[in-house]
This record gives C-alpha cells, structure tokens and sequence, in this order.
C-alpha cells in the first residue's frame, strides 16, 4: 500500500469539501485506501478545472497545467498539496499520462469554446473531461480489464452529459453551448442565434430530453461494469451515478428549463438513493463485453499498453453488513448537513442584514 501524506489529502479533502459535494460526500462509502486515492485524483482534476473556469484563463493557463502534470509524471510535483498527493498516485496505480492529458485537451476545447455538432462529437468531449476521470478512478481500485474501462468511461461521460443538460443557462450565459447543434436545427433553433439570447421553450425542452436519453442509456450500460468492481467499491460508485443521473429527473419536475432554474436533487432523496444502492452491493452482471462507446477507445487503448502496478491486488472482500449501515447512515447525515450548510449561506446572501 502506498503512503499519502495525511496533510495533503486533507488539504486536498477540504478543496472537494465546497466544490464537489456529491463527491466528497459519497466517497465516505468507500474503503479507506481506495477514499484517500480517490480524493487525490478529484482535487487535482477539480484544480485544473477551477483554474479553466476563472475569468481570463487561456492557453497561459492550460500552459501551465502541462507543466504541473510533467512534474507529477517526472517525480517532481508542483509544491502544493494537490499535486503531490496526485504524483503518488499515478506512481503507485501506473496511472497511463494519456488520461489526464486527454482531460487537459477537453479543457483546451472549453478554452477555445469549441461547438458540437454531433452527439459523437459532444461524446468526444464528455469521455475527455469526466471519461478520463472514470477510467482513473477503475485503475485506483485495482481494475484493468478493459470491458470495465469501457463502463466507467460511459459512467463519467454519462455524468458529463447529465451536467451539460443541468447547465445549459449557465453555459449560454458563459458564451459557451455544448448541445448538439444539429438537434437544435432539428428543433427549429438556431444554435449561434439562441445563443446570442439564450431562452428556455418547447423546443429547447425536447433536445435537453433528448439528451437525457442518450445518458440514461450511458447510466444503464455502465451498471454491468459497476457490479464487477471490487465488493468494497460497489455501493459507493453507484450512489454517486444514481444521484447524478437522479440530476436529470429533476430537470424534468422543472419542465425541462435549465436555462432559468439550476437542478438540484435534494438531501432526503440522496439520502434514499443511498440506501437504493446498498440494497444488494454484491450483485452479479454478465462480464461479456458490449464494447467501448468510439469516442473512448483510445483511453482503453491506453490502459491496455501500460504496465500497471507491480503487485497491486484488487479489493474483492466484501465489506461486513454492519459496516456498510454504518457507511449509509454517516453519509446520509452528512448529505443533510451539507445542505443545510448551503441554504444558511444562501440565506446570509439574500439578507445580509439579519447577520
């Protein structure tokens, strides 16, 4: 077992803490290991991504992460805490560099507000920015099969398209526009012109359906793969899709409008979504394969030439039942006083002067 500095994953811990709660929350269902590995990775993807988001960033930036991740791949991390935890562990799993590098190369494309054609090519995208992060994730827990990469490849893009459908205002408000601009066409919009005055209508509604669909048969196909994971890692991957995938049946209570309304799936339904994953952690699937989706092959590629990890095991034991309860119940109290966190903050913004 590699060590991880305990100062750097909790730095790292704290930077999930306020920006990716789903995350950070479900990732308490996982083994301890696997939990402190895992936040690696997601602290430095999510550094890289705030970094894409500022105001400004461009290819200076891009630029930069680069350099940071030659460091972590040359042994010589940046000094900070994020890159230091992530070097350790693309030494210990043998974490092939065209991963993160494809990630990178999906946020060249936000810099340059590349548009999408086609699903295939919004697939592209998807498998770039969160299909990398998949297929880390699955070498964290000891898994290099390639039938299981395909699956948490779909499972991350699967997630990237349920926030693409999630934040279409967001997006448009930002000059950026990752529909399929042939389905608006088809819709009757048109894409530079919508984007110009962004508006939520019937038309709108039915390609944001469009493509919820298309994830929700991303979300079907990855659960195969995710009942293949190590038992000990089951209930904590599928909690997190099914609470991202429960993201799209919020946007359809709001009526498909993502343009003047940001859905949220609430606590208590997280909460019982954790539960519906657990109901039976240490199920079955058909291993055979049902091939990768085209746009991720080259990151499957990528694992199958690498070396890997020189005598890493996978976690097959499965966990007691009484640990996994007391996993549920600590993360579902978690979920709710996140959240209740959040709405005393919004709360304080909105009336500053009851402070």
């Amino acid at each position: 077992m590699h060590s991880l500095d305990r100062p750097d994953i909790e730095a790292c811990r704290a930077r999930l803490r306020g920006g990716s709660r789903t995350f950070f929350t479900a990732s308490f269902l996982l083994p301890r290991r696997i939990r402190d590995s895992a936040t690696a990775l997601y602290a430095f993807c999510r550094v890289a991504d705030d970094a894409i988001d500022q105001p400004g960033s461009g290819e200076a930036t891009l630029a930069e992460l680069r350099t940071r991740l030659a460091g972590i791949y040359a042994g010589r991390p940046a000094p900070a805490p994020e890159d230091r935890a992530f070097a350790a562990v693309v030494n210990h799993y043998g974490i092939p560099r065209a991963l993160p590098e494809a990630l990178l190369e999906g946020f060249e494309w936000d810099i340059k507000h590349r548009g999408y054609e086609e699903i295939e090519d919004l697939h592209a995208y998807s498998v770039r920015v969160a299909g990398t992060v998949g297929a880390m994730m699955a070498l964290i827990m000891g898994v290099r099969d390639p039938a299981l990469i395909s699956r948490a490849c779909e499972l991350g893009a699967a997630m990237q398209l349920t926030n693409i459908a999630r934040d279409v205002g967001e997006d448009a408000r930002a000059g950026r526009l990752y529909l399929p601009r042939r389905w608006l066409r088809e819709a009757g919009l048109e894409p530079h012109s919508w984007l110009r005055s962004p508006s939520h209508g019937e038309a709108l509604g039915a390609v944001i359906q469009r493509l919820l669909r298309v994830a929700g048969e991303l979300y079907a196909k990855a659960e195969s793969g995710i009942a293949q994971l190590p038992a000990g890692c089951r209930v904590g991957i599928r909690a997190a899709g099914m609470i991202y995938a429960d993201i799209g049946r919020e946007i359809e209570i709001n009526q498909l409008d993502s343009v003047s309304r940001r859905a949220v799936v609430p606590a208590r339904r997280k909460a019982k979504l954790l539960w519906r994953a657990a109901s039976n952690p240490f199920a079955t699937a058909d291993s055979r394969d049902s091939g990768a989706m085209l746009a991720a092959r080259f990151l499957v590629d990528a694992v199958a030439a690498s070396s890997g990890p020189s005598g890493e095991a996978r976690l097959d034991l499965p966990p007691a039942w009484w640990e996994i309860s007391r996993r549920l119940v600590w993360t579902a109290e978690l979920f709710e006083r996140l959240e209740q966190r959040e709405q005393m903050s919004r709360s304080r913004d909105l009336h500053p002067g009851n402070i």
